[in-house]
Formats: C-alpha cells, structure tokens, sequence
C-alpha cells in the first residue's frame, strides 16, 4: 500500500436479514491524503452505511478496511484509538444538551489526548473564533440555531485533530438558509488540505470541492471520478438518470 493512502477498503460488504439485504454489496475503495471524497446517489443506496463502516459505527458483514496501515475490521484492533484520529460530523450535531460549548469541545480532548484544562479551552476558543461563534462559549445547545450547532460539532471534531474528517449529510437537517454557512465551514477544511469523506444531496458542493465523486446505488459503487467526469460525463446510465433527477 502506498504511503499516500489513509483509508483503503476491500470487498466490504454489510447485509442484513441474513443476507437478502445488501446494503454494502463489494465496496472496493481508496482515500488518499488530502482527497476530498464526496459519496452522492438515491436514498437506501447504502452511502451512509460505507461512511459510518469506515470507523466500525457499522460493523461490516465481511471485507477490510485498512486505516494508515492498520485493518481496523480485525477483532483485537483497540477501534477507540483509530477512531480518535476520524473525526465524525453527524446529521443531527450530537452536541451534548448539559454541557456549554466550551465543555462540548473540551472533554474529548482532555480526557483522551490528556491535553489540560487551559491547553483545551484555549484551542477549542480559537476553533470558535475561525468560525464566527467565540461569543457563544458559555452557550448551551438549546440555545443555538441548527446551523451554529453544526458548526460547533465540526470544531468540536477538529480539536481532536483528525486525520480524516467523515460527514455524514452534515447539511440535511438544516434550514435551506443555514446550509451556505455550514459548508462554507467545510470548503475552508477543503481548501486547507483536510482529508474528508462527505456524504450529502449538495450537488453544488460536490462540484466545487470534491477532488474525486463516488456513485453509488443498491449498495455498490457504480461510477467514480472527478466532479466533471461524474456531472458533465457521466457513463452509467443509473447515474445519468439519477443526476436528471437533482439537476435543475
């Protein structure tokens, strides 16, 4: 395996009802360094089920996945420690409702990379500021609106310092008019050579950011490339049909 690849999966496969649902059907994929990997295809296609598997959220049916080196699908592997270095952005924040910002964005930090109390405030405050929200600290979530709390939740993530950061339809639980705020929060991670993996329905971030578009349906990747081969010249037939659909 080169250097360069962080995530590579092999033969995955994720089905239930012993076997008569294929939600993952033989993914073969790889996540080089700095990529920026977008997953897009219809509801039930099994893009979140790819996502959440490559941290073990969903432990797979059978198949690999290797994470810098390591097959993290192997029963002894400690999936904690990997898992600190894969920051995770949910659909719906998953801020803890009793605590501050400030305590949300500091209890990982200090309890599992042992950083002290001023060390992760003080870096969980700077995280605040560069996406405009240092005067919410003391805040508690019932007290943010949804676009604020996602922005909370991907800082909250970054003070791990990951090496990968996997979104899961981080926008789609959003008012249409928070979404721009959200992503712009994403494409400054882009632009700054952050590893991600995003699953989401905005094709107009997938054009702007990605550097690789996976499709995917009925639990296989159909088609890969770059966002102007996917929207400007896409092969599969499924895909040409499914981009007539979310292409107004």
């Amino acid at each position: 395996m080169t250097d360069n690849v962080l995530i590579n999966v092999k033969d995955l496969k994720k089905h239930y009802n012993n076997g008569e649902v294929k939600a993952l059907d033989g993914i073969n994929c790889e996540i080089k360094k700095g990529e920026v990997v977008v997953i897009i295809g219809p509801s039930g296609s099994g893009k979140s089920t790819f996502l959440r598997s490559l941290n073990l959220l969903e432990i797979p049916t059978s198949g690999h996945i290797y994470f810098e080196g390591t097959d993290i699908t192997k029963k002894k592997v400690n999936i904690n420690r990997h898992r600190q270095k894969m920051g995770m952005v949910f659909q719906h924040f998953n801020l803890f409702p009793n605590m501050t910002v400030l305590k949300n964005m500091t209890i990982a930090p200090m309890q599992l990379l042992g950083k002290s109390k001023s060390e992760a405030e003080n870096q969980a405050l700077e995280m605040l500021e560069r996406v405009g929200l240092q005067d919410r600290a003391e805040a508690y979530p019932s007290q943010l609106s949804g676009g604020q709390k996602q922005r909370v939740a991907i800082v909250r993530a970054l003070c791990m310092s990951p090496d990968v950061m996997l979104f899961d339809e981080p926008t789609s639980a959003l008012d249409p008019e928070m979404v721009g705020e959200v992503l712009d929060v994403m494409k400054e991670l882009a632009a700054e050579g952050m590893t991600m993996v995003v699953v989401t329905h905005e094709m107009g971030f997938a054009k702007e950011v990605a550097t690789r578009v996976i499709f995917m349906d009925e639990g296989k990747i159909l088609e890969e490339g770059t966002p102007d081969e996917i929207f400007n010249n896409p092969e599969n037939p499924r895909l040409q049909d499914f981009l007539s659909k979310v292409l107004i």
